[in-house]
């Protein structure tokens, strides 16, 4: 499950994503992307300051200054995103690609049945979300609907 926060740099994203798609793009203030993405403001400035600090926005400062969206919707991977806003997306750490641990209850991976089951439905999971994009989630057509067929 996601959290409220990856929630919002989703939404914050969408927003700066549909402003930088306009005839003529202009940076969003924290009070203007706020309101597209109806997010809290109190919770943005974090979420922005870190989505800076991944080179996914820049800020500009000033009267005229606000957010811009700077790397392609195409080249912002959702799964990379879900990592940078919550951390580890693996369901058990022995599981996980960058935060590898062994759990601290088991004698052997190799033989382990949790680990066996979840491996491959995370292995599904990754296949998908590593897959999707910001530009994905811009598209008219849900994502859900190309994967469900609806």
């Amino acid at each position: 499950m996601i959290t409220q926060k990856m929630k919002y740099a989703l939404k914050a994203l969408l927003a700066l994503a549909d402003e930088a798609a306009s005839p003529s793009p202009t940076p969003l203030t924290i009070e203007a992307v706020a309101k597209r993405s109806d997010t809290p403001k109190r919770f943005l400035e974090h979420i922005l300051l870190d989505l800076r600090n991944a080179g996914l926005i820049s800020s500009i400062r000033g009267r005229s200054g606000g957010y811009l969206l700077i790397k392609p919707p195409g080249e912002i991977s959702i799964s990379e995103l879900l990592r940078l806003i919550d951390g580890p997306i693996a369901p058990l750490p022995c599981l996980s690609r960058r935060a590898y641990q062994r759990c601290e209850d088991c004698a052997n991976e190799e033989s382990c049945r949790i680990r066996k089951a979840f491996a491959e439905i995370f292995w599904s999971y990754l296949l998908l979300i590593d897959s999707l994009t910001l530009a994905d989630m811009l598209r008219s057509d849900s994502v859900a609907g190309q994967v469900y067929g609806a």
